[in-house]
């Protein structure tokens, strides 16, 4: 990704020239057959952080979800596609990657069970049994504290986030202030210099 790009995926409307690039990548069994495009994290390829969290767990059980910070929807789609009873909302501010998002989920046949959309789109008394996220840590220590402070109380009791969090970009110390703000976190897997992390809401 070059620096321009780097600078506008998590922007609402890149400005960089939009095109699309397809790829392939086997989550669980199923390929899922993808169109990333510029302007949008990860352009045509699996990142490795989404992959170690991808690879390192299971499909979890039927249940409402959020992909939070979809961009073109990789994790929320292969939920959808592993998990028949899965309602799944991906969420994302960069308007071109929740365009890619719901062309995917149509071209995988999962429309019906996948939708991307803005955060403010999302229906306030939502709640979700479990949040899934490579997390848009480059967006600052604050504004990603903000947001999952936002998204957290929208869990289910009893509900979990599986997040997935380079070592070198503060996964420790993430799970260290997650645990202080009331929510339990635990080391699922540690990867090639990546975390999984599972927190829970109490019951």
């Amino acid at each position: 990704m070059s620096d321009d790009e780097q600078e506008h995926y998590f922007s609402a409307d890149p400005d960089v020239p939009f095109t699309r690039e397809r790829f392939t990548c086997e989550v669980w069994g199923h390929e899922l057959a993808l169109t990333s495009g510029s302007g949008v994290f990860s352009r045509g390829h699996l990142d490795h952080a989404t992959a170690v969290l991808l690879r390192e767990t299971e499909p979890p059980a039927p249940g409402q979800f959020l992909d939070l910070g979809c961009g073109y929807g990789v994790i929320g789609l292969a939920i959808a596609k592993a998990v028949p009873l899965a309602r799944v909302i991906g969420v994302e501010v960069n308007e071109r990657a929740i365009l890619l998002a719901n062309e995917n989920a149509r071209a995988l046949g999962v429309s019906g069970t996948f939708a991307a959309c803005r955060p403010d789109q999302v229906p306030t008394d939502y709640v979700f049994d479990e949040i899934w996220s490579n997390p848009p840590i480059r967006i600052g220590k604050a504004a990603l504290h903000e947001l999952l402070l936002t998204w957290l109380p929208r869990l289910a009791p009893g509900g979990r986030m599986v997040s997935v969090v380079g070592k070198n970009l503060g996964a420790d110390s993430l799970q260290r202030w997650l645990g202080e703000q009331g929510w339990p976190t635990t080391r699922l897997a540690s990867v090639k210099g990546f975390r999984v992390l599972e927190t829970r809401r109490a019951q």
